[in-house]
């Protein structure tokens, strides 16, 4: 049987698997919920592999083959490798804790800022208060773990009147079904966030799709001002650019559709306007084109791993590994076979007088069994299988498979804990071992950079719009999040040699302190702590100068007397 189409694509490593053979519609009897006729047929091999990525992450590999027709895969063994490579990976990537820093606040607390270093310092502490309140490093835990599994992530911001302040949530990645128009573009204008509801006969509700469209478009006349300031008909002021009128805005639409009222053809993209049913707010405002006064799209993409050329998707961890992950239940599954027969071994008897069942009169079966006994003849005998030779070999197999998931996936030995430490002969040969897991982590958080701060303008841009207390018109300033170190870092080398280097005028009090912090010692925050820094020093030459003045006055007091 040949190969009936090559496909090359961000999920050409998933063609090994059966339910993705088929590049049109991949797996419909493993996935039946991707045959529904709303789901765009481009977007069918990614939403596959999403759900064949989940599977490992659940121990349901076997499942899912066996759903694809290998029915014996159900007796494969999977003891969480795929999970452990994934949470190991994002605790690397997370660090010890996440910070937002805002460029400049750091010279706030100088004797002379540098000028706009205030409002810097300003807008930081009011984007902490921010994070705390959404919890946001509850809600990066959330987006990071699904964008090292599946390869992406969606964040979602909207502005809560109520709340006075955006609010955060994380989205499947399945949800989201971007619109890219010229193949330029950097950001897509138009994004639907799509999902089906199934039927609850108990309330009377009909199987549905909701579909939450975000869209950029020109303003509608009549509503120009916004409650910003319009300057024409068809024309914005925003309070990010008060200076440039803008006809553009972002419209939000948030409707349903009963599953029975869709035909063919009626995908994503094309679902029927006249049979939609739209949500309304608590206000009583209907979710059809409303204008959020926004010239931006509130949706954040984050890529586990740098896109290729002309893609916008990023790549699991366990995307190169797949394969081996496969390899490792399998021999676990043989491990697990041998282990049976070398602990309750098969046994052939000769000669042997078997016991009778009284009842029935046959022989009876014998056991395997401690204490057990058994009368042979003159020329009986008795011959026990030795498989202790293939469990050992099959061991053998785990470990090198260990070693090669290790190492194909830049996550390391190190990396993984299954280093033994006795083969590190120093700490030098243990930082060269784990190189390879450094440049995975700046590759992962290089792809985020831009994402995060893209995040943060918007978080400000929304709190501009909702003319919250605090938030005045005024360019964005950029903020970014200061990852810690992912691995442990020599904090007395560390400290010798910011001393060294801040004592020779080398560092600026500021870097000295930046660098304290990243290298894990106590310091919530770099500026703050410079300035208690400088408050000491200034009170230690006050009691300098108190003291020098004092022995100054003793001096003199002591020359008068031996004059006199």
């Amino acid at each position: 049987m040949g190969l009936r189409q090559f496909v090359i694509d961000a999920w050409s490593w998933l063609n090994y698997k059966p339910v993705m053979v088929e590049a049109g519609r991949p797996g419909s009897r493993a996935f039946p919920e991707l045959a529904q006729m709303w789901v765009p047929p481009h977007e069918l091999r990614r939403l596959a592999a999403y759900k064949v990525l989940a599977s490992y992450d659940n121990n349901q590999a076997g499942q899912l083959a066996a759903a694809g027709g290998d029915a014996s895969a159900l007796e494969r063994r999977e003891l969480g490798d795929a999970a452990k490579l994934v949470d190991t990976a994002l605790g690397y990537l997370l660090g010890s804790e996440q910070t937002i820093t805002v460029e400049g606040a750091e010279h706030a607390d100088e004797e002379t800022p540098a000028p706009g270093a205030a409002e810097a310092a300003a807008v930081q502490d009011q984007l902490r208060k921010w994070a705390d309140k959404e919890l946001l490093t509850f809600r990066i835990q959330q987006a990071e773990r699904a964008a090292v599994l599946l390869g992406d992530s969606v964040m979602v911001l909207a502005w809560n009147p109520d709340k006075q302040r955006p609010t955060l949530r994380v989205y499947d990645p399945g949800f989201f079904f971007p619109q890219w128009g010229d193949e330029d573009e950097d950001f897509p204008s138009r994004v639907h966030l799509a999902w089906e509801l199934p039927a609850d006969d108990d309330a009377g509700m009909k199987a549905r799709v909701r579909r939450v469209t975000y869209e950029l478009g020109p303003i509608s006349e009549g509503d120009a001002d916004g409650g910003n300031g319009g300057s024409a008909a068809g024309m914005r002021t925003y309070p990010w650019e008060p200076a440039r009128a803008s006809n553009l805005t972002c419209y939000l639409t948030d409707a349903e559709w009963l599953l029975e009222d869709l035909k063919n053809g009626e995908t994503l993209d094309r679902l029927p306007m006249d049979k939609a049913a739209y949500r309304v707010r608590p206000d009583g405002t209907e979710l059809n084109r409303l204008d959020l006064v926004i010239d931006f799209v509130p949706v954040v993409h984050i890529a586990n791993t740098i896109p290729g050329s002309g893609e916008h998707w990023g790549r699991s961890t366990l995307a190169r590994v797949l394969q081996a992950l496969d390899e490792l239940a399998a021999t676990d599954s043989d491990s697990s076979a041998a282990s049976a027969t070398t602990g309750t071994p098969i046994i052939g008897l000769a000669g042997a007088r078997l016991p009778v069942d009284r009842a029935t009169g046959k022989p009876q079966e014998l056991q395997v069994k401690a204490g057990a006994v058994w009368q042979l003849g003159e020329t009986g005998r008795m011959d026990a299988l030795d498989t202790s030779p293939q469990l050992a070999e099959l061991r053998a197999r785990v470990d090198h498979l260990l070693e090669r998931i290790a190492a194909n996936s830049r996550v390391t030995a190190a990396g993984l804990g299954t280093l033994d430490a006795t083969e590190v002969p120093s700490g030098y040969a243990l930082k060269l071992a784990l190189g390879p897991l450094d440049a995975l982590i700046g590759m992962m958080r290089l792809a985020r950079e831009h994402k995060y701060r893209l995040l943060f303008k918007m978080v400000q841009r929304l709190y501009q719009a909702g003319r919250a207390e605090g938030w005045t018109a005024g360019e964005t300033l950029p903020a970014r999040l200061a990852w810690a170190p992912h691995t442990p870092t020599d904090r007395a080398a560390v400290l010798e040699e910011v001393v060294t280097a801040y004592g020779g005028g080398v560092l600026s009090l500021e870097t000295a302190a930046t660098m304290l912090l990243e290298a894990g010692y106590p310091i919530k925050d770099a500026s703050q702590e410079v300035a208690r820094i400088r408050a000491a020093a200034q009170q230690e030459a006050l009691r300098r100068e108190s003291a020098d003045g004092e022995a100054a006055r003793g001096d003199e007091v002591g020359a008068s007397t031996a004059a006199a």
